[in-house]
């Protein structure tokens, strides 16, 4: 079961770097590797390059990075339904799937909270995998905008879309296309009927 503790990993380290932060990065540090998934690797190289960097610095990057635009947010829905009313239905959705299975995130968050959304993929792997796998898309849009930022926190990215099944969209074309459409699903037994994608 390593893929949790990939998902456990880059969910503590997409939270607000704070006081904790250096002890938190070698904390799980020393988790990753033990851990026997490929997904850890961009997770170590995110902990050891962060490591050297002054918290205040830490934090001010973080600010700059996923709270002055809404291209790199780590809220999930945003890259699927903006600021419109459709977000509202899909964030009471993502609070079902939490209950259904038991689980109370901090209500001081969105539910679609990458970070939160990870904790309970660490959680109750089968139905985290299944919305993450829903939100593919904004994962991917998520990850590039970071790569185009030349930050470090795109490997984190990278590690959350190494634990996802198929491959990633090659482009943000790609990936606005998936945005657009749902992920990929498979029709084998049902043509001509196309399964709906999943929320």
């Amino acid at each position: 079961m390593s893929a949790p503790a990939v998902h456990q990993a880059a969910s503590l380290l997409l939270y607000y770097p704070d006081q904790e932060w250096p002890r938190r990065l070698e904390l799980i540090a020393e988790r990753l590797r033990t851990v026997r998934h490929p997904a850890a690797r961009p997770l170590l190289r995110f902990c050891e390059r962060a490591a050297p960097i002054p918290v205040l610095e830490a934090a001010a990057h973080y600010t700059d990075v996923f709270d002055r635009t809404h291209r790199r947010t780590l809220h999930l829905t945003y890259y699927t339904d903006g600021d419109t009313r459709r977000r509202g239905g899909a964030l009471a959705a993502l609070r079902e799937v939490y209950r259904a299975a038991g689980w109370e995130p901090d209500p001081a968050e969105l539910p679609d909270y990458l970070p939160l959304v990870l904790e309970f993929a660490a959680r109750c792997p089968r139905a985290g995998n299944k919305l993450l796998r829903g939100h593919r898309a904004a994962v991917e849009l998520l990850r590039l905008a970071l790569e185009d930022r030349g930050t470090h926190y795109a490997e984190v990215l990278d590690a959350v879309s190494a634990t996802l099944p198929g491959p990633r969209p090659a482009d943000r074309a790609a990936a606005r296309r998936l945005a657009r459409t749902g992920p990929p699903s498979e029709h084998v037994g049902l043509e001509p009927f196309a399964a709906r994608p999943p929320s």
